[in-house]
């Protein structure tokens, strides 16, 4: 039996004898602190944090979002302002934001009629007239570069079991817009279109047809080779099929635009996936003393968690560069920005990187195969509680996906989630450039195991 570098085991079989290789390392890479953490967890804390971790996998495994109606920001959004704009992420000074989502936020403060140009809007933002806050302070969760104005719409998600409410706005779709760290007029122009066309209609579809069942949705959509996260077009075909008659009855004039937009926007189910993974987690963030990761966002600066039993505090390391990325033509890793959005919250509920095995479109960044995106999902199996009781994977034999990521278990390991993600251009304006996945950084981690450590003593 060979423990350590598998050359020595190569050797013995070269010579004709068996081995076995142990595949071993030293726990949290021999770091005493760590290892002394780990001890007291797994040891006279372990049955403690155990029940903890049973009952927030069994809330994100059993909650049941709904999507219920299409608002404002101002008057759905918990603390919303009407001098607020919410941007994705963990808290970050105005100074620190990468160039994307400056451009994103320029582009919300032209929408809502308080500049005319982008430097006018920078000038808005720089002498403070307006107030910049983490979307996820706000129960709130919105991809890539987004950020969030007063008056946009949300979709409002409620968890019935939990009794609370999570929201995200509507996608923006596809081409020029500032999800994507665009800020031209065509970006402009999209933000209000979605105030003043999608937001109505869709809000009328949605109180004729009655609460929508999201991750019931989802679940179909595994079957048929999304993630939920990178590639949602199965789950947003099923939505429009469910909400078809409701819109064609709708008495908005811009219904058959708005319908337009919405078949050809693939990615549309996304932020309602995330709305609905934000309810989850919320809820499973107020059971104490778990070791599960209940929040994981980027800024596109810093990359940030949060665990279970620490509270509302955030544990932060640079945001990572996009790996193993297919760019469009022209561009490659030189031109890409750092990792952002807090579409990040959808692997701790069993989806997108975690579910890759449920996806052939995304094996082609994993690899090449299906062996590896299947390899990928039962990688981070090691450092998840449990599996999905709902999200089956069909090229796993139809077994649940990891579900509950355990920090435990990643500084143990070493082995830290997979994001599939787009990937902005790091400082132009030119918008998506390709698509990936992103490591997250194990000093996150460390530090969440640390508080945690000390929060149980």
């Amino acid at each position: 039996m060979n423990v350590g570098l598998p050359l020595f085991g190569e050797a013995v079989r070269a010579q004709g004898a068996q081995a076995v290789d142990v595949d071993w390392r030293i726990p949290a890479g021999g770091n005493p602190e760590l290892v002394a953490a780990l001890s007291r967890m797994w040891g006279p804390h372990a049955a403690r944090v155990n029940a903890a971790n049973d009952e927030v996998v069994r809330r994100l495994d059993e909650g049941t979002p709904m999507l219920l109606r299409v608002g404002t920001a101002l008057e759905e959004v918990p603390g919303m302002e009407d001098r607020m704009i919410l941007h994705p992420g963990p808290p970050l000074e105005w100074q620190e934001f990468c160039d994307p989502l400056r451009r994103s936020v320029r582009a919300t403060v032209m929408a809502e009629g308080w500049a005319t140009s982008p430097e006018e809007a920078q000038e808005f933002v720089v002498n403070g007239r307006v107030r910049l806050e983490p979307a996820n302070h706000h129960d709130a969760s919105i991809p890539m570069a987004s950020a969030l104005g007063p008056s946009a719409p949300v979709l409002v998600v409620g968890n019935p079991q939990g009794g609370n409410l999570a929201y995200s706005a509507i996608n923006q779709g596809p081409g020029k817009t500032p999800w994507f760290g665009v800020e031209e007029p065509e970006a402009i122009e999209r933000l209000a279109f979605l105030r003043e066309a999608v937001g109505p209609v869709l809000r009328e579809a949605i109180e004729a047809a009655g609460p929508v069942d999201l991750l019931s949705m989802v679940a179909q959509g595994l079957q048929m080779g999304d993630d939920a996260h990178l590639r949602t077009q199965a789950t947003t075909n099923l939505l429009i099929r469910h909400l078809l008659p409701y819109l064609v009855d709708a008495d908005h004039p811009a219904r058959t635009v708005v319908a337009r937009f919405l078949s050809s926007n693939h990615l549309f189910f996304l932020n309602l996936a995330m709305a609905a993974a934000k309810a989850l987690t919320d809820w499973a963030a107020a059971v104490p003393d778990s070791s599960v990761v209940v929040g994981m966002a980027r800024n596109g600066t810093t990359f940030g968690i949060r665990v279970g039993g620490t509270g509302e505090r955030w544990f932060v390391a640079p945001a990572p560069p996009v790996g193993e990325a297919l760019y469009h033509a022209g561009f490659g890793p030189e031109d890409s920005a750092p990792d952002i959005g807090d579409s990040a919250v959808l692997e701790l509920v069993g989806l997108g990187g975690v579910a890759a095995a449920a996806s052939p479109s995304l094996a082609s960044f994993l690899g090449g195969t299906m062996a590896d995106a299947v390899a990928a999902t039962e990688a981070v199996q090691r450092i998840c509680v449990g599996s999905s009781g709902r999200f089956r994977l069909p090229f796993l034999d139809l077994r649940g996906s990891p579900l509950g990521i355990d920090v435990r278990r990643v500084v143990e390991t070493g082995i830290t989630p997979a994001i599939n993600t787009g990937v902005l251009h790091v400082c132009d304006g030119t918008g998506q450039v390709g698509a990936g996945v992103a490591r997250a950084p194990i000093e996150c981690f460390q530090q969440g195991l640390l508080a945690l450590d000390a929060a149980l003593r």
